[in-house]
Formats: C-alpha cells, sequence, structure tokens
C-alpha cells in the first residue's frame, strides 16, 4: 500500500472523484482544500467522513507543508481548478516570497509555475504524483468515446486546433482552442475551458459548428494541470454551438468517459481523442 496521500485540492470534479477513489481502494488520504477553489462538496466530504482535512490559502506556502507534514502525508497530488491571483492578491508567506524570488513570478506561466513546485515539494521529500496514478483510468487511449465521429471538414478544424493550441502550449499560455471552418473562434489563456466556451458561443459563424480541441502542452509537467473534461464540458460545447470536442489521448483527464460519451450521444455531438505528435 502506497504511503499516505495529500489530495491538494481546487474546484471542479476531479478532487472529490480523486478522495473517493483513495477511500474505496481503503488509501489514508488527507485533503488540503486551497481556500476559495476548492468546492464545498468535497469540503463536505471531507468533513464528514474519517478524511483528515485541512485548509490553506494560495500564497501560504509555509503553512501548507507544515499541515502535509503533520498529516504524515507521504505523496502529494494536485488536482482541480484554481484560480490564479496576481502577485498582489497572492499575499505570499515567507517561504512562498523564497519560492517566488527563485522561480521568478514573471517568466512563468501555469506549466511553468506547477514543474518549479513539483519540484521544490520533491526536494522537500513528498513524492509527488499524477491525478491517473490515484484513479487510472482517467486517460483514455485513442479512438471515439461518442457514436458521432467527426466529418472531414470537423477532421480539418481538429488539426487546425491541435496546431494552435500547441503553439499556445509552447508559450505556456493555455490548453484548449476553439476552431470553425479553419477559423480560430477563441484560445485559452488564464480563463477555464467553461468561459472560453461562454465566449465563443457568441462567436459562432453560420454553418457547421465548432470544435473544442484540447491537448497537453509541450514538455507538460504530468504530475499537474493536464487537461480536462467531463460531462460539463460536453454540455457546455453544445451551449456554444459546437459540435464536437477532440482531445489528445493518453494526456487528457476524462471524468467518467463513460457518461462523456452518453452525454455527447445524447446531444448529437462527437468526442475523440486524437494522436497528437510533436
Amino acid at each position: 500500500m502506497p504511503g499516505k496521500l495529500g489530495l491538494i485540492a481546487g474546484g471542479g470534479d476531479l478532487p472529490l472523484r480523486l478522495a473517493e477513489a483513495a477511500r474505496a481502494a481503503g488509501r489514508p488520504l488527507y485533503v488540503l482544500a486551497l481556500e476559495g477553489s476548492a468546492s464545498p462538496a468535497l469540503v463536505a466530504a471531507a468533513r464528514q467522513t474519517e478524511m483528515g482535512y485541512g485548509s490553506v490559502r494560495l500564497g501560504a506556502l509555509g503553512e501548507g507543508m507544515r499541515l502535509l507534514r503533520a498529516a504524515g502525508v507521504e505523496e502529494i497530488c494536485f488536482a482541480g481548478k484554481v484560480h490564479r491571483p496576481s502577485i498582489f492578491e497572492l499575499r505570499p508567506d515567507a517561504r512562498a516570497a523564497k519560492f517566488l524570488a527563485r522561480v521568478g513570478w514573471r517568466a512563468l506561466g501555469d506549466d511553468g509555475m506547477m514543474a518549479a513546485l513539483v519540484k521544490e515539494l520533491a526536494d522537500e521529500g513528498f513524492r509527488v504524483v499524477g491525478p491517473d496514478a490515484v484513479l487510472s483510468d482517467l486517460l483514455v487511449p485513442e479512438g471515439a468515446l461518442s457514436a458521432l465521429l467527426p466529418d472531414a471538414q470537423a477532421l480539418n478544424d481538429i488539426a487546425r486546433g491541435v496546431a494552435v493550441v500547441q503553439a499556445l502550449g509552447a508559450l505556456d499560455i493555455g490548453q484548449a482552442a476553439v476552431v470553425q471552418q479553419g477559423m480560430v473562434l477563441g484560445v485559452e489563456a488564464i480563463e477555464h475551458t467553461d468561459a472560453l466556451l461562454a465566449r465563443c458561443g457568441e462567436l459562432r459563424r453560420e454553418g457547421p459548428g465548432g470544435v473544442l480541441v484540447k491537448c497537453a502542452k509541450p514538455g507538460q509537467e504530468r504530475r499537474a494541470d493536464l487537461p480536462t473534461i467531463g460531462v460539463g464540458t460536453v454540455a457546455n460545447a453544445h451551449a456554444a454551438g459546437l459540435r464536437g470536442i477532440a482531445i489528445e489521448a493518453g494526456a487528457t483527464l476524462v471524468l467518467d468517459r463513460a457518461a462523456v460519451g452518453a452525454e455527447a450521444d445524447r446531444l448529437g455531438l462527437f468526442v475523440v481523442a486524437v494522436a497528437v505528435h510533436a
């Protein structure tokens, strides 16, 4: 049995699913909720069960490490959406300020920052693992998750979207783009995918709908911040007038693939995992 797991939890459904999987496996668990991000459902579940539980604000790195050590955590898993604050909102404690001074806050995007944090925690003696190490079926192989498949126009939009997202990712900016009939309607930056979809819904053109494309960044730190989709992503893509979603095979987390496929079939969208080559 692996050592005690520390789940550093942001928002969305993924942290709760990981917590439930760890508990089902009989694994000792400590949930460290990020204030202002962690879902109320996770916080309630942690408080009402035998899970260990603590909370910390995002800039309190020293306090977070103290809580993890006091709980006897050996492995750490990051999961969930986190609102990235400005340096003024962050209010770093002494430990975080030292970390930021060394890695250079302004020079790093989300993946660069997370990669540096993973290394920092490893240097402190923690083992950092990806969500797929806790819930093994999160990553999907190449192929369709839905009954509907992309046609020739959609395949062209997917190829265009992959190229755009790879270019974004090389600059550590975002992991998603929406393409319709070869036109890039929007790209993901600091907002999350749901906000991108809402924005692109207002920009759609006449004719066949667009495609949401999500890929990992080139050189992505795979233990943190991999692209993720779930049933909500499918519903939001449909609301935005899209006709499908393409994700990177083996590098995108899918929350309950059967439910994702069923929702796509119900709404008449395709969801496919495609091979992406650098």
